[in-house]
């Protein structure tokens, strides 16, 4: 919502700066999202007047002309098909921003097909100042050659951009913004009333509302005899101000209004009207919109429609038909309330987006139905002439909000504010409440203000009014006695777990922590002490020994809809005895592979996937990843020749990984193949607390060395094993061993490996010399015959 602070004050009077402005409005709750100056914008522009404008000796589109401007005569390439003789424009000089076009001018003359430019002649878009980029301004011959462009288009008034919240439609109309800052102590409220304008003959015509529910109140009335034209140039100025196009007096009005005083109406030609206006539901017709496009108006779309054709949707926008042109002669205004639910389904239906139904989707001020047709039949009369109707209305104004009967203790009892009843009744007044005193008041609510509801309420309007910034902050009693952490270690790590999963692509999933009996004998449990002695069903008969049995059944119901591609992890608790240390927290999760149409095939995840969801939940946990251990799990559940343990430690096992074993999943009635993993949260040693100052950054200036290994081990030997051999054979110098290569075949024995290993060497006081990496080379070899690896010959 953006406004100027002129406009502001023709309904506040205020001698506050616009800083005084914003400030008010930000304690008083209203979200400034930013202040701009149009002068400051165009300080760089000036008003031109075109002495000669002749064809481009070079190119067919392109005229020469020479422009008379505050710097003297300029020459001027330009390819607008209006550019002539005589004609005033807004001129940009060499290095002037242009901010539609969001890049500055040359700072030299530059050559346009070998002809010499030194400026710009802008359009309005160019200028951000409307839509039309098709020629550049044509401005008006009386501004004064030279003149500031602001203060020719009298642009220098502050224009404040906020916010709307979804609770305050009333906030997007001008005057309801001023009541505000009145009530704050800014200046007095002088919105004046609405004079009604007496109808000298009956409304020619009828109008009707068959759908109640979606327009309750549909009022109306005749102007007949005007003469539609441009806007006057202070209309125009103040809607170009906050970004609207002027387009024709009429539309102009009601955009107006619309801003003014947060009322939507619309105007329609009447000699294109046939019969009775009705607002009704669609029938399933088609109507061409304002905005060019076709739509087709559903059954639960509220309609304006005549006898013949739809004129337009209810709150939304209206057709291209009825709409008005300079030469409309007789018009009908249409002010209406339009059901906000109907209203915003109609528009998310229809992808429209419009300043009306911005408003009708939020509630617009049912009081000023009649209002806001008396306003525009006024500016319509002083801005087009003829003579206006009776007013017709079909349907029923919705009935006022309901009074709120408030005890004025409650304000200090919820805020703390110890506020006089005088205080109170002063700001709720201001805010154009009604207030009945006695020991519980009874306060009247406007209409323009249905987001009040209860005592609550009132109080957060007090509260916001009187400041939130005059709150004292006071601290909670602090408890005796021993404060424990809010959270455990485990907690703490399972909650880290949680969010690097999830950024690991998988889905958290809650599941029940029972299954049946048969499936926790697939996964190790089944024991009778586990068993419920009164079940919800037989397939939750017992407490589950894996997290896995749920996330597997979750996965394949999914599959079962048509999502193949399910991946999911869980953190909870799994059971393996009733006593006290039978529960333990594990962390589970699986993927399956996604079935897709693809040249490249399906994308399988594979036992390296679960390893490397399990290592990222580690890591974020605390473990330190570089020093665990490989080894075989020991559940029957996993694949014998596809899944890894990762331990620290023959004992402390904590995270099991790989695909699942065929046989379990077959009894499951999974199908396909699934990897998984399993972490133990609790025997990850405690998070030592960090220290607040960071270590020394050990840097070396000397390149790192990579030297090649390949040895020969057996089958049985794991690489880990030999990787972890060869790191410790120099802790000082090595730095990285990474496996690169696995070799079988010939010239390796059966039951052997040939592994090839990169070996990173980092010299950490001066390059190490042949002899250096040879003494390196033969303690590797050495480390790793300790486990009974050969160098390769």
């Amino acid at each position: 919502m953006k406004f100027t602070l002129s406009w502001l004050k023709e309904h506040l009077n205020a001698d506050a700066t616009i800083d005084e402005v914003v400030e008010a409005m930000t304690l008083a709750g209203l979200e400034v999202e930013g202040v701009e100056n149009p002068a400051e914008r165009l300080a760089a522009f000036s008003i031109a007047k075109v002495v000669s404008a002749e064809k481009h000796p070079d190119a067919d589109r392109l005229k020469v002309c020479q422009v008379e401007t505050r710097d003297g005569l300029k020459q001027i390439v330009c390819g607008a098909p209006n550019a002539r003789a005589g004609m005033t424009v807004a001129f940009a000089p060499l290095g002037a921003y242009i901010p539609g076009l969001d890049f500055s001018l040359d700072k030299k003359p530059r050559k346009i097909r070998g002809v010499e430019s030194s400026g710009m002649m802008c359009s309005s878009k160019e200028l951000e100042m409307g839509d039309d980029h098709a020629g550049i301004m044509d401005l008006d011959d009386s501004f004064e050659m030279g003149m500031s462009l602001a203060d020719a288009l009298d642009l220098n008034g502050p224009v404040i951009d906020f916010e709307v919240t979804p609770n305050r439609p009333d906030w997007l109309g001008v005057d309801n913004i001023a009541r505000d800052l009145a009530a704050t102590g800014l200046g007095p409220w002088i919105t004046p009333a609405v004079k009604p304008v007496k109808g000298s003959f009956p409304c020619p015509v009828k109008i009707e509302t068959d759908a109640p529910d979606a327009c309750p109140v549909f009022a109306g009335r005749v102007i007949s005899g005007l003469k539609n034209g441009p806007s006057p140039e202070w209309l125009q100025t103040r809607l170009k101000a906050i970004g609207l196009r002027p387009i024709s007096a009429l539309v102009d009005i009601t955009n107006l209004i619309s801003y003014d005083r947060a009322r939507p109406l619309h105007v329609y030609d009447v000699a294109k009207l046939s019969g009775t206006i009705r607002a009704r539901l669609g029938t399933g017709e088609t109507f061409e919109a304002l905005d060019d496009k076709e739509y087709t108006c559903s059954t639960d779309m509220c309609v304006i429609a005549d006898d013949a054709r739809v004129l337009g949707l209810g709150g939304v926008m209206g057709g291209t038909y009825s709409g008005v042109t300079a030469e409309t002669t007789d018009v009908f205004i249409e002010s209406a309330y339009f059901d906000p639910l109907r209203t915003r389904r109609t528009g998310r239906a229809t992808g429209i987006t419009s300043d009306a139904k911005y408003r009708f989707e939020r509630g617009v001020d049912t009081g000023f139905v009649l209002g806001g047709l008396e306003m525009a039949t006024g500016l319509v009369l002083d801005l087009c002439g003829g003579e206006a109707s009776e007013i017709y209305v079909a349907g029923a104004v919705p009935a006022a909000p309901a009074p709120i009967e408030f005890d004025p203790a409650l304000n200090k009892r919820l805020t703390g504010f110890d506020l006089s009843d005088k205080d109170m009744i002063s700001i709720l007044e201001t805010l154009g409440f009604g207030v009945k005193s006695g020991k519980i008041w009874t306060v009247s609510v406007p209409s323009h203000r249905r987001d009040c509801t209860m005592g609550a309420d009132l109080v957060e309007e007090i509260a916001r009014i009187h400041g939130l910034h005059n709150m004292v902050a006071e601290s909670l009693p602090v408890p005796s006695g021993r404060r424990e952490p809010l959270a455990t270690d485990v907690q703490n790590k399972i909650r880290k777990a949680r969010r690097a999963l999830a950024g690991q692509g998988l889905s958290e999933a809650v599941t029940w922590s029972f299954v049946a009996q048969a499936q926790a004998e697939l996964f190790g449990g089944g024991d009778e002490s586990l068993q419920l002695d009164n079940p919800i069903s037989p397939e939750l008969s017992t407490m589950r020994p894996s997290a896995l049995i749920h996330l597997l059944l979750a996965g394949q119901k999914s599959a079962d809809k048509g999502y193949t591609g399910a991946a999911l992890f869980e953190a909870g608790p799994t059971y393996q005895s009733p006593k006290p240390d039978g529960q333990s927290p594990t962390i589970a999760g699986m993927r399956r592979t996604e079935t897709t149409r693809h040249w490249q095939g399906n994308v399988a995840p594979d036992a390296f996937t679960a390893k490397a969801d399990a290592v990222s939940a580690l890591k974020a946990m605390g473990a330190k990843i570089d020093t665990l251990q490989t080894a075989k799990p020991t559940g029957a559940y996993w694949h014998p020749g596809r899944s890894g343990r990762l331990q620290m430690g023959p004992k402390n096992v904590l995270a099991d990984f790989g695909e699942l074993h065929p046989g379990v999943l077959k009894a499951m009635g999974i199908e396909g193949r699934v990897c998984a993993f399993e972490i133990w949260p609790a025997n990850i040693p405690p998070t030592r607390k960090k220290s607040k100052t960071k270590g020394a950054l050990a840097l070396s200036d000397l390149m790192p060395v990579h030297r090649d290994f390949a040895f020969i081990v057996s089958e049985d030997t794991p690489a880990d094993k030999l990787l972890r051999a060869v790191k410790g054979a120099d802790k000082a110098l090595i730095t990285d061993v990474i496996l690169f290569d696995v070799y079988r075949g010939k010239g390796v024995e059966i039951g052997y490996n040939s592994l090839a290993l990169d070996v990173t060497l980092s010299p950490k006081i001066e390059t190490l010399t042949d002899k250096d990496i040879e003494t390196v080379s033969a303690k590797i070899i050495a480390q790793a015959g300790k486990i009974g690896a050969v160098l390769r010959g």
